[in-house]
């Protein structure tokens, strides 16, 4: 897969960019952008001359913001457990023998934050904003976006960022551990590219050991996203699930106690 429609892709000083090209729709993914994605984390990482993959998105106000709502109503149709390959995307992210860094310049949603959250770095803009939206349309990230951001947070503070669905600063991000570093908009990218320059002088095999070693400490949660995924499957085929969708594309309060079988 060469040519790319929803992603931008360049390697360039041992550094490969893969870039969300949505800006219309604040960068959210459908299951061809997931696929997308797939394929350049797969060319960049076993590239040999890449040391560092980034993680980032067009425009300046969405790094992503999850599952294109637009374009869902009840289960996705496309490959993967739930139609949009996206737990393939979030292992692939983990597989990579590469550091991946996201660059986050605007808001971190749903999916999106969820994607930030299992970037080995997270660089983020002090406009960047964080935060879950699942349970309010009707859906959730089960495994990795769930029990891996307790690594990070603890579980009281992911359990709020779940079942309260707020947004969060990017300084709030990072005292609570989402986020490494917050800088003024203007000077994101030079500080990503500072950070990159500081992993492409790194022996690349160690780095590999080390990710690989930290991975296996959570990698009984790639069993339990793969559980979750198979009900999330059977979730958005109920009502329930799709009154989220339907409320959040007609812009009003969901109904979802009347539902719920």
């Amino acid at each position: 897969m060469a040519d790319y429609k929803d992603i931008l892709f360049d390697v360039r000083d041992g550094v490969a960019k893969i870039t969300i090209n949505r800006p219309e729709k604040y960068n959210a993914f459908t299951a061809d952008t997931c696929e997308e994605l797939i394929d350049a984390f797969r060319r960049a990482g076993w590239d040999k001359s890449v040391a560092v993959i980034v993680l980032g998105s067009v425009g300046d106000k969405a790094f992503c913001t999850g599952a294109d709502q637009s374009a869902h109503e009840g289960a996705y149709e496309g490959r993967g457990t739930i139609g949009l390959p996206i737990d393939e995307l979030q292992s692939l992210i983990r597989d990579v023998p590469k550091p991946v860094i996201a660059r986050v310049q605007g808001f971190a949603i749903g999916g999106g934050n969820v994607l930030a959250t299992l970037c080995d770095l997270t660089i983020a803009s002090e406009k960047a904003v964080f935060g879950q939206v699942g349970p309010k349309v009707g859906s959730v990230d089960p495994g990795f976006g769930t029990a891996y951001l307790a690594r990070l947070v603890g579980e009281k503070r992911a359990r709020e960022i779940w079942y309260l669905c707020r947004r969060y600063t990017a300084k709030e991000a990072y005292e609570m551990g989402m986020v490494n570093a917050v800088v003024p908009a203007d000077k994101l990218d030079e500080e990503v590219d500072k950070w990159c320059a500081e992993i492409c002088d790194k022996s690349p095999t160690a780095i590999a050991i080390a990710k690989r070693s930290f991975n296996a400490d959570s990698e009984n949660l790639r069993a339990v996203g793969a559980l979750g995924f198979e009900a999330l499957a059977l979730f958005y085929g109920t009502e329930e699930s799709k009154e989220g969708g339907r409320a959040f594309r007609e812009k009003r309060k969901p109904d979802f106690r009347s539902k719920k079988k």
